[in-house]
């Protein structure tokens, strides 16, 4: 199986259209394009009913003390967890490649709708529902794609990985409102096969 995208190459950096925020030269960042990347896939296993797709940073900060902090940094040797940004699932294996824009365009403060996402798929939500919560702004359910956003005093480089899932059901057994844990954990013993595409990205104007 595979993945590849237009938006971006393997292991290189993301551009700015495709994540949340970009480095502003004053106000360290501001929102941008927010627009969900091509995703293209092959080879998949014969059986293939159904596509789920996962995008996570893998380099979101376990503690939140140093965070966007004026004259502080947050260190590169800090352990890391992961952040979800995108889950996708009930997709048409058959249906040709996701356009750029396709499951987001913009930054929608609160969150776009969900769970019903184009061509007829789910969209779970991600972790700027937990990252918002309590932002009176800001706060709400976030559903489907949203991009990158690292802390902009972050030493370490994010990496952000583009995971689509090939599995034997046409629909991924999760209902109501779900998460990217909720998915991965649905569709144990579903996966066909699972191909990944990864990109990185800053907002540290030193990195």
């Amino acid at each position: 199986m595979k993945l590849t995208s237009s938006s971006f190459e393997s292991g290189g950096p993301i551009p700015s259209s495709f994540a949340l925020a970009k480095m502003h030269a004053s106000d360290h960042v501001e929102m941008t394009d927010n627009r969900s990347p091509q995703l293209a896939w092959g080879e998949l296993p014969a059986g293939t009913k159904s596509l789920a797709v996962v995008c996570v940073d893998s380099d979101a900060p376990t503690k939140p003390d140093d965070v966007n902090q004026e004259g502080r940094t947050v260190p590169a040797d800090l352990p890391r967890a992961d952040f979800y940004h995108w889950a996708l699932v009930d997709l048409d294996p058959d249906g040709g490649a996701l356009q750029e824009g396709e499951f987001s365009s913009g930054v929608t403060a609160g969150g776009k709708d969900g769970p019903g996402s184009a061509r007829g798929t789910r969209s779970g939500t991600n972790n700027y529902t937990q990252w918002f919560e309590g932002d009176a702004d800001m706060g709400g359910a976030y559903f489907g794609y949203d991009g990158p956003c690292p802390p902009w005093n972050d030493a370490l480089v994010h990496h952000y990985h583009f995971t689509v899932y090939a599995l034997d059901v046409e629909r991924c057994p999760v209902d109501g409102t779900f998460d990217a844990g909720a998915v991965l954990s649905a569709i144990e013993g579903h996966v066909l096969d699972k191909a990944t595409l990864t990109g990185t990205y800053t907002l540290n104007p030193e990195l």
